[in-house]
């Protein structure tokens, strides 16, 4: 019988104990229970408006597509910076992320939370 060496990559690659998404604002991968999911729900201003809102999705249960991002400020402020919401959640525009800020408003400190003025700066500049 031929027994086979297992590869450093074989022998180091267990698989993860549960799905791995990536945070759209720094790219790491991460234990989706490690990370928050967000999704792009209809402002509800009316039909046909076009207007989205984006969410964070604390039973990971709403319908439609997610985005995933870790709870720092440092990955909200990469996202915002990049325009990772309307691409991974495959909407055209500038989607409202006012209640992702408020969430992270108000579950950091307020000596590291970032000015909501800044991410909203961010959020228009070109």
């Amino acid at each position: 019988m031929v027994q086979r060496e297992e590869s450093a990559r074989m022998q180091r690659s267990k698989p993860p104990p549960g799905p791995v998404r990536t945070c759209i604002g720094c790219r790491k991968r991460e234990l989706a229970v490690e990370l928050l999911r967000v999704v792009a729900v209809d402002s509800g201003d009316g039909p046909g408006n076009g207007q989205v809102v984006v969410i964070v999705d604390t039973a990971k249960a709403l319908p439609g597509r997610g985005a995933w991002l870790h709870p720092r400020s440092e990955c909200l402020h990469a996202a915002v910076r990049r325009r990772a919401f309307g691409r991974a959640l495959r909407i055209t525009g500038s989607p409202d992320i006012t209640a992702v800020i408020e969430r992270f408003d108000s579950s950091e400190r307020p000596d590291t939370a970032a000015p909501r003025e800044q991410v909203a700066k961010n959020m228009s500049t070109p």
